[in-house]
């Protein structure tokens, strides 16, 4: 299998390097618009000059030179460059989201059968052992039927500052919010765990802590020259300079020295004050979800937390399952008769893969070879990874105008539009 590059950033190294390293795999071709990056990949994966490029049209015009390109470009991007690998043929991995506007996302559905190509969506949390075992619990009955669920995901406050307010998705109008590109995996994951597509959705969030009016008095707009950076958490050295060599702090810049990193903190987006960057997606948001099975459902994202991971309770007829995905235990709990009796209860732990989210992207770019190979059906295909982004689309239109949101009538909204 040969797969083009399109976009060189982490994400799309992580797919790539894995089909690299595979027996029968390679990565032919790059694109991005970053010449480090490229030159990088181009290293890295033994790609000659005639198939490193700059601009993406220049790659198309060869044609099809591979058999599939992994799409890992900014969200805004994606409608252009995926429309462009369909009438090509190529079959896709597609970085989430597959496009900020759901409208382009059903036209990339449509656009996929028509030429009856592949795209597989890069929702890695249903490839990871964690929620693959509650799923299997799920499935297997013995708590009855799913009833309701809560599920959280705690951004982190380090990651929600470099992300989602110094970063590439800060500011909705040059990405998308933060719902759709952060939560579309959460969006996903209680689809596939609830078994139903949603039916109605209500959400409330706000931009609340990363703004200008919390900004510690006599503070800078950078962090290197700021006379109250010593008792703020946010300073940029106190972020990156400790975990030089690992991410966040890989983004800022190729040079990972401490010098190459402060250079990056004097001159580039990280080392802006996060009380003063141009970002305006939430820092909270709390979602309601009605599913079309009758199962109801919470979420909550917040940015305000210590660490990155996800929680969830799932409830059903005559028990419930816990989890934390930092922890990686999986509490079972058989409902008692009284108070006076816990209840049958169980806790295990899953053992994940090493690598990022838990093994979820080494399986997931495993399960894009095979289909493409054996000519399978991927557990997230665009068809079943479509209806998270028209939740998350609708989670936020239902922020913005106060109201609740029916899916039926979002989608007819979008596609009559």
């Amino acid at each position: 299998m040969k797969v083009a590059l399109i976009g060189a950033g982490m994400r799309g190294n992580v797919y790539a390097e894995y089909i690299h390293e595979s027996k029968d795999s390679s990565v032919i071709a790059v694109v991005d618009i970053d010449k480090e990056k490229r030159d990088i990949a181009a290293k890295k994966y033994n790609i000659p000059s005639e198939f490193v490029f700059e601009n993406v049209e220049d790659f198309f015009a060869l044609g099809k030179v591979a058999d599939a390109v992994i799409i890992s470009t900014m969200d805004k991007d994606h409608f252009v460059e995926t429309m462009r690998a369909i009438s090509l043929g190529y079959d896709i991995l597609l970085e989430k989201p597959i496009s900020p506007d759901p409208k382009e996302c059903l036209l990339i559905q449509q656009e996929a059968h028509k030429y009856n190509v592949k795209i597989i969506v890069c929702h890695v949390l249903r490839y990871t052992k964690f929620f693959s075992a509650i799923k299997e619990i799920i499935d297997s009955g013995e708590l009855g039927k799913v009833v309701t669920v809560q599920h959280a995901e705690n951004v982190g406050n380090f990651h929600m500052a470099h992300s989602f307010v110094r970063g590439n998705w800060r500011n909705s109008k040059l990405s998308s919010p933060i719902i759709m590109q952060k939560s579309c995996h959460d969006m996903d994951i209680l689809v596939w765990l609830i078994g139903s597509n949603a039916k109605k959705i209500s959400s409330f969030g706000t931009l609340k802590y990363f703004t200008k009016e919390n900004a510690p008095k006599g503070s800078a707009d950078r962090c290197v020259n700021c006379p109250v950076s010593d008792t703020c958490r946010f300073d940029g050295r106190k972020a990156y300079l400790p975990i030089k060599g690992d991410w966040p702090a890989t983004v800022l810049t190729s040079d990972q020295t401490e010098e190459g990193i402060m250079k990056a903190l004097a001159e580039g987006p990280y080392g802006r004050c996060v009380f003063k960057c141009d970002n305006d997606v939430c820092d909270n948001q709390v979602t309601t979800i009605e599913f079309e099975n009758g199962v109801t459902a919470t979420f909550h994202l917040s940015g305000l937390t210590n660490k990155m991971h996800r929680t969830i309770k799932v409830m059903c007829e005559n028990g419930d399952i816990y989890g934390d995905d930092a922890t990686e235990e999986i509490t079972v709990t058989k409902y008692s008769s009284n108070s006076f009796y816990e209840g049958e209860t169980r806790t295990f732990k899953v053992v994940s893969e090493e690598g990022f989210h838990g093994g979820g992207d080494y399986r997931l770019t495993m399960d894009f070879m095979n289909i493409y190979k054996n000519n399978e059906e991927s557990k997230s295909s665009i068809d079943k990874s479509i209806e998270s982004h028209i939740m998350a689309y609708a989670a936020e239109q239902s922020r913005l105008r106060g109201q609740v949101i029916t899916i039926d009538d979002i989608k007819e909204e979008l596609l009559n539009s």
